[in-house]
């Protein structure tokens, strides 16, 4: 099972790196498949509640990758991690097969979600750009794409593209999604306003108090 993994891992490296010359090359040389190689050894010994070695294994792994993985964390073979420095996979992540992940991708936690469940699940075909960072018990919908420097913090739908900070989804199927999301404030016209409104108030308050005065004059 280990090697059939590896076989399908670098296969999927292959198919997605034009720069790749042989699969050879990429068993040598490739960060990303000797990361999930190490990964799929501690998640042996984490299964089998051999948890220190599991860490020790992950930890190891860190060090000669750059690649951070939970050896909890649940990842199908058929994965990419392209470059991968910065990579960091949380425990309770879940990643489906033919998912590109490349270099300074978070999947974790915000830190404020409880239960079982605290880290994203990244569906068939998805890619991660580099810098993207996908947060909490969300789920990244199938072949949906993730843009670079990224921050997704909701459930994303398949064949979405998102961008931004926070993500928002552009496209749906390869169709634009309108923007409708209200304008930023601008706070200097927000105190403006704020002002003129108050300038208006003590403006009726006066014609009021000059009414009166008027009035108690005639009489």
């Amino acid at each position: 099972m280990f090697f059939k993994r590896l076989r399908e891992d670098i296969a999927f490296a292959k198919e997605n790196d034009p720069a790749a010359r042989s699969k050879f090359e990429i068993f040598l040389t490739y960060s990303g498949v000797h990361a999930l190689s190490w990964h799929r050894a501690a998640s042996f010994f984490q299964r089998i509640g051999l948890k220190l070695i599991a860490r020790m294994l992950s930890q190891a792994a860190k060090f000669f990758t750059g690649i951070e993985i939970h050896p909890a964390a649940r990842i199908a073979s058929g994965v990419f991690i392209d470059h991968g420095e910065g990579v960091v996979i949380g425990e309770t992540a879940v990643v489906e097969k033919h998912v590109v992940i490349y270099q300074g991708v978070t999947l974790g936690g915000t830190g404020k979600d409880k239960g079982k469940k605290r880290h994203p699940t990244v569906k068939e075909g998805c890619i991660v750009s580099a810098g993207a960072m996908v947060l909490g018990d969300i789920t990244v919908g199938e072949f949906s794409k993730i843009g670079a420097g990224s921050v997704v913090l909701k459930n994303i739908p398949p064949h979405a593209t998102v961008v931004g900070v926070p993500g928002r989804v552009v496209r749906v199927n390869g169709e634009k999604i309108p923007d409708l999301s209200p304008c930023k404030s601008d706070p200097v016209l927000e105190e403006l306003c704020s002002l003129r409104a108050r300038v208006d108030e003590l403006e009726r308050s006066l014609r009021e108090v000059l009414a009166g005065a008027a009035e108690k004059e005639k009489e």
